[in-house]
């Protein structure tokens, strides 16, 4: 892997928000971190990267990014007017992972992520359909009724 950057992703947020993942370590395996200030550390999200080689020469390739969600205040506090900061309430996991033969080449590996991404963004019956480019308008992914979208953001499976 080349020298870590900051990366930019869009959120599928109403009025989408721009996030800056800065990188933190490669080692053991490389991870990026949030850093919106006004978040606290462990609600920032997360995103790690890895790289197997298995018993069997073939190769296990992981993308995984983690998004905390803050509780939200529904009390005013006590009668001193104390408000505790939000604690982290769950977190949202994807994990990408690739199983690629030792034997695949770079333009192999490169087709099925891409279709694999195609899929997730909103596949359909229309070419150039989904949301791929990251510039689509706010609630795009939420909002969509294409198959591979609604199966992560609805749980609706395909019959």
């Amino acid at each position: 892997m080349g020298a870590m950057t900051n990366l930019l992703v869009k959120d599928d947020a109403a009025t989408p928000k721009e996030w800056t993942f800065i990188p933190v370590t490669d080692t053991p395996i490389p991870f990026w971190r949030g850093s919106d200030s006004s978040l606290p550390l462990e609600a920032q999200p997360r995103l790690y990267a890895q790289t197997e080689q298995l018993k069997s020469g073939d190769w296990r390739i992981q993308a995984k990014l983690e998004l905390p969600v803050l509780e939200t205040l529904g009390a005013s506090g006590t009668s001193l007017g104390y408000v505790a900061a939000p604690k982290v309430a769950y977190v949202n996991t994807v994990s990408i992972t690739l199983y690629a033969s030792k034997r695949s080449s770079v333009i192999d590996r490169a087709n099925v992520i891409k279709m694999a991404v195609g899929f997730t963004m909103g596949a359909s019956s229309t070419t150039a359909t989904g949301t791929l480019n990251q510039a689509s308008a706010g609630s795009a992914v939420a909002a969509s009724v294409l198959p591979g979208p609604q199966l992560f953001t609805q749980l609706v499976l395909p019959n």
